[in-house]
């Protein structure tokens, strides 16, 4: 397996490895913030020579590791910053390492001496794991293929064992099914003798991200995790022309998303529910803001409820970081803006831990300035959510770069910088809602100017 491995990694061709992506803007704050952001992201790119080869940290920085959830949550800013191969180094790492001894999960943290993190393992019967995991790195390679173009994440047979398997011994295994998330047992495949003040017994297999929670059962953030990653695990189905198996996928993905709008909403307080206990007992603690990020709501009064719940809450900078976007996205442009400007300034405590500064890179790319990428039609969308001028320089996208500018009178214009066409979707939005947009074909060394 890691002789195919590391074919398969020199075999690929390698897109951009360097990025000089600039943003400037009338907004001088946020391009203060976004330039910090850029420093500091780069700043935790390793140097070559590392045995686990190339890698960025995203973990608790003194370990000198990447894990499953901050990879996940930092990739396409690592791609906005030119670390393509780090990205496909890193997921290629997470997927090859899925074993049956390890009940079909992965290493959560690997370090860069190329073995699965002290911190985390012991041996493959005692290690810690967050169950989410497995559908995040998933939906994290599919979002990285849209950005890229790169067809590893889609075609290659590390990749596609890794997906398999996680759809089908995973979710067995550790008794996933819809109709089991509230009634499976608190431990299941631990470790025999079973030591519950052992973190490694304990924790192989914790449903959710939240951490601190006694005695839990389940997380909703597994649930929207399962959600999101079912779907991703549709569409790379979709674009391998399994058409049958993609529809399948896709109706499974649902029914999670259905269970979380069935069991874990308080009609009383009008929230959701995070986590279930031992003691079939719902609670709140941390967990929405990853059904923001898992894209796990779909009923709209209640989505807005829950981020109108989180804009008065005291989060953890991980939280925070994955939210300007989400706010973006949301049509909450300005409490977005006070939120990168809150996470970049010197006084934030834990500023620097890494997916804060990806998560603000990502944020202004994808966010303000409305990039998303999708290589299955090599289109490029944009929308605008700013109110002054606002320009990014040579940012790479499907193995090209461009540049793109907006302006506060609905003008944009984009140049393709980069060695390969595409397709500009300009976009137009009102009240939340894209009410037009243009699409014109940009051709290589090509400037196209649009006005909606």
């Amino acid at each position: 397996m890691h002789r195919l491995l590391l074919l398969i990694i020199v075999c690929f061709p390698v897109l951009l490895a360097t990025s000089q992506v600039t943003f400037t803007s009338t907004d001088t704050a946020v391009a203060n913030a976004f330039s910090w952001a850029k420093v500091m992201a780069l700043h935790y790119k390793a140097k070559p020579g590392d045995p686990v080869g190339p890698w960025y940290e995203s973990a608790l920085p003194p370990r000198d590791a990447f894990c499953m959830r901050d990879a996940s949550h930092q990739c396409i800013g690592a791609e906005i910053l030119g670390m393509h191969p780090e990205n496909r180094n890193m997921f290629s790492k997470f997927a090859g390492h899925i074993s049956s001894s390890k009940d079909w999960c992965s290493y959560w943290e690997i370090d860069k001496a190329n073995r699965p993190s002290p911190s985390d393992y012991r041996n493959d019967k005692e290690f810690w794991y967050n169950l989410p995991s497995n559908f995040d790195v998933m939906d994290a390679c599919w979002r990285t293929y849209l950005w890229t173009g790169d067809t590893l994440y889609i075609k290659d047979p590390v990749f596609k064992n890794f997906y398999d398997r996680t759809v089908h011994e995973y979710i067995r295994t550790w008794i996933l099914e819809p109709d089991s998330l509230l009634t499976r047992p608190a431990y299941p495949n631990a470790p025999v003798p079973f030591n519950i003040e052992d973190n490694f017994h304990r924790c192989r297999g914790l449903p959710s991200y939240s951490e601190g929670v006694h005695n839990l059962k389940m997380g909703v953030d597994l649930a929207g995790a399962m959600y999101r990653g079912l779907t991703s695990y549709a569409a790379i189905q979709a674009v391998n022309g399994h058409n049958q198996t993609a529809l399948t996928y896709k109706a499974k993905a649902k029914t999670y998303q259905d269970r979380i709008d069935a069991d874990w909403w308080d009609e009383n307080a009008g929230l959701y529910y995070t986590h279930y206990t031992n003691d079939h007992q719902f609670g709140k603690a941390e967990g929405e803001t990853f059904l923001l990020w898992f894209d796990a709501l779909k009923d709209t009064a209640r989505k807005q409820r829950t981020i109108r719940h989180l804009l008065t809450q005291d989060l953890n900078v991980e939280n925070l970081s994955y939210l300007p976007l989400q706010y973006y996205w949301n049509g909450h442009a300005d409490e977005a803006r006070a939120l990168i400007l809150r996470l970049a300034d010197p006084s934030t405590a834990r500023r620097e831990y890494p997916e804060v500064s990806y998560g603000l890179v990502e944020a202004v790319v994808q966010g303000l300035m409305g990039v998303e990428v999708d290589a299955r039609t090599r289109t490029v969308s944009t929308l605008y959510r700013g109110t002054g001028r606002s320009q990014l320089i040579d940012l790479p996208i499907l193995n090209t770069t461009i540049t793109l500018t907006h302006d506060p009178n609905g003008s944009s214009s984009i140049i393709n910088t980069g060695r390969y066409p595409f397709k500009w979707r300009a976009k137009k939005i009102s009240q939340g809602r894209v009410i037009a947009y243009r699409e014109v074909d940009v051709a290589p060394g090509q400037q196209k100017n649009v006005k909606l």
